[in-house]
Order: structure tokens, then C-alpha cells, then sequence
């Protein structure tokens, strides 16, 4: 239902967006997918939804963690790994949902997909020139 997030976003950065406007948009993506099992929580369907929702999740933050765990990554050092903690806890907290669901304790997610997205999508401060 949701796709492969792997697959989408390794032909997504064959297009012309930045990578960072398709890590957004896929932040994005997650985030509403997740929204929308916390929305309608109450339905048949709900652990189906929850399970494609999570896998979809991790899947596109385990992506992040190979990445950031490159040694020539472009980012701070620190940045990535407040990164790769903000992805162990992704991971142990998706697993705490698969093992007992519960509907507040997606929204931490939900949040931490939605910052990150955020932060993705805005433009970088113009430096100023010397």
C-alpha cells in the first residue's frame, strides 16, 4: 500500500530535487502515514495499517542511518550523531509498537518526522558576504 521507501527513494534522487527536499518529502510522507493510523485508530484495519506504517517509518530511517554512519558524510559530527540517536530511538519505539500498540506513543514519531522534515525543507540562512 505504502511502497518500498528504499526503492522510491533511490529512483526519487535520480530526479531533479535535492536530496534533502526528498528526505523531507519523504519525512513528510511518513509522518501523515502515521497520522492517519493514530486518526482512525479504532478501525479493522488498524494493525495491518500500523505494520505498513512502522515498516515504511524504519525503512526510511534506516536509510538515514547508513548514510549518516558514512565516514565522509558532510555533516557535523555531532549532528550526526544526535541524528543516529534520534534513529536507535526510532527503532526501539517502533518495536515497542509492534509489540504493544499504542496510539499516544505514535505521536513522538509523528513529531520527530515532522521537525526533521521541516528543517529539511527550509531553505539554508544566505551567508553573508565578506
Amino acid at each position: 500500500m505504502f511502497g518500498k521507501p528504499g526503492a522510491a527513494y533511490e529512483s526519487s534522487q535520480k530526479a531533479t530535487s535535492s536530496g534533502r527536499e526528498l528526505e523531507a518529502a519523504a519525512l513528510f510522507k511518513a509522518a501523515r502515514q502515521l497520522e492517519a493510523v493514530k486518526q482512525y485508530w479504532d478501525t479493522p484495519d488498524r494493525d495491518v495499517r500500523l505494520l505498513e506504517a512502522l515498516r515504511y517509518n524504519q525503512r526510511l530511517w534506516t536509510i538515514f542511518q547508513v548514510d549518516l554512519e558514512r565516514p565522509d558524510h558532510g555533516l557535523p559530527v555531532e549532528l550526526r550523531q544526535n541524528l543516529l540517536r534520534l534513529a536507535a530511538f526510532i527503532d526501539r519505539r517502533s518495536f515497542e509498537l509492534l509489540s504493544d500498540p499504542d496510539r499516544e506513543k505514535l505521536q513522538a514519531l509523528i513529531d520527530i518526522d515532522r521537525n526533521i522534515a521541516s528543517g529539511l525543507a527550509s531553505a539554508p540562512a544566505e551567508t553573508p558576504a565578506p
